[in-house]
């Protein structure tokens, strides 16, 4: 259940309760793609130490490895890893976007091969819903068809009213699954998602006859896949007065803490990115001066911490100085280190922006920070 308790313009501040706990938001949601996050961090590093709420893992990358049935047989996927807060599974259909040579979509659903061993795979929209169900999720989104752009506007319009009878057999089939008696999360919540490309008439139609199905939540896909931020900053403009207002928004796969900040202030409440925990990897660090590439030759005797206005466990314990020197070494730690600093980063800066709307500063908060966290210093 979403609750709006303060809204500044169109940035909302609010609560969503789930089975597994209540989610303070706008939130980040901590990408664990295989059920881990990249950098070697622990469930237990995100709840204990960089306040994350919610972990996203992807269902197809687990449905081929370890399985999903292994993970229902071994109690679900909270039990798997270790981690008893919500987590968000996506469907699978962004896989049909991004493996496009390996894959062949039809009405029943998608042909894949896989990307490990090449071995033919269908996921329709009941297979996706049975896999998490299977992964005992918290949310479930539903299996959708994110498509290229550019991409012509007849091809987007089929593509958003197969997304659409897609999403009613997702919801036929969770509501089916839910039922049954060995169901690990009979509380398992369903999102869908909005599609349409960068045409607005098209995402408003299909925000408009997707909002009829009454859905958990409601989440805005196929953005940050290429197209100028000014599309995307357009289309969420256009299509989040069409989204329930007592419902969660989520924009899938964004972004930098800039385009957080700006879709907030559009009126959403939800986000996930692979881009902390990759960009740390590469020596490329958040701080509230902009982006720091640590590998630079000026950090090599440099003492201080990484950002003097963070409280990470990287920041209050180790120097710019030993960071850069684990990454020339090439030491597992550094990327350790790097990924808990940006990921501290992301969910404190979820922090602010939600204290700045319950204490009516987001406007002020926006113009001080959008044009300085995502440039490099």
């Amino acid at each position: 259940m979403y609750q709006l308790l303060k809204q500044e313009g169109n940035a909302r501040r609010g609560t969503f309760t789930t089975v597994h706990g209540t989610v303070e938001t706008p939130a980040f949601m901590n990408v664990g793609t295989a059920a881990a996050i990249k950098g070697g961090i622990s469930s237990f590093d995100l709840k204990d130490e960089l306040k994350c709420q919610v972990e996203l893992c992807n269902t197809y990358h687990l449905h081929l490895r370890p399985g999903d049935k292994l993970i229902k047989k071994l109690g679900g996927l909270h039990k798997f890893m270790g981690w008893d807060r919500p987590i968000l599974t996506d469907s699978g259909g962004f896989q049909v976007f991004s493996l496009s040579s390996l894959r062949k979509i039809k009405e029943e659903g998608v042909y894949f091969s896989s990307h490990i061993d090449g071995k033919k795979i269908f996921m329709g929209p009941e297979e996706s819903m049975q896999i998490q169900s299977n992964l005992g999720s918290t949310i479930a989104m539903a299996f959708d068809e994110c498509v290229e752009n550019p991409s012509t506007y007849e091809y987007s319009a089929q593509s958003c009213a197969r997304t659409v009878r897609w999403l009613e057999r997702c919801k036929a089939e969770m509501e089916r699954l839910n039922s049954l008696p060995d169901t690990l999360n009979p509380h398992q919540l369903l999102f869908g998602i909005n599609q349409g490309c960068v045409f607005d008439e098209l995402r408003i139609a299909h925000m408009k006859e997707i909002a009829k199905l009454d859905l958990d939540g409601y989440a805005i896909g196929g953005l940050a896949v290429g197209e100028p931020k000014e599309d995307m900053y357009r289309i969420i403009s256009a299509v989040t007065p069409y989204m329930p207002q007592n419902k969660p928004r989520y924009l899938m796969g964004v972004g930098t803490p800039c385009n957080i900040i700006e879709a907030v202030g559009r009126g959403v409440d939800l986000f996930d990115c692979v881009m902390p925990s990759r960009n740390a990897r590469h020596g490329h660090l958040n701080t509230w001066s902009g982006i720091r590439n640590i590998m630079n030759a000026k950090y090599e005797d440099d003492l201080r911490p990484i950002d003097e206005e963070c409280g990470c466990p990287t920041c209050q314990k180790h120097s710019r100085a030993y960071l850069r020197h684990l990454f020339k070494a090439h030491e597992m730690l550094g990327m350790r280190l790097a990924v808990m600093h940006n990921l501290y980063f992301y969910n404190t800066l979820m922090e602010k922006i939600r204290d700045a709307i319950e204490t009516g500063r987001f406007e002020e908060f926006r113009q001080k920070y959008v044009p300085l966290l995502d440039s490099r210093i």
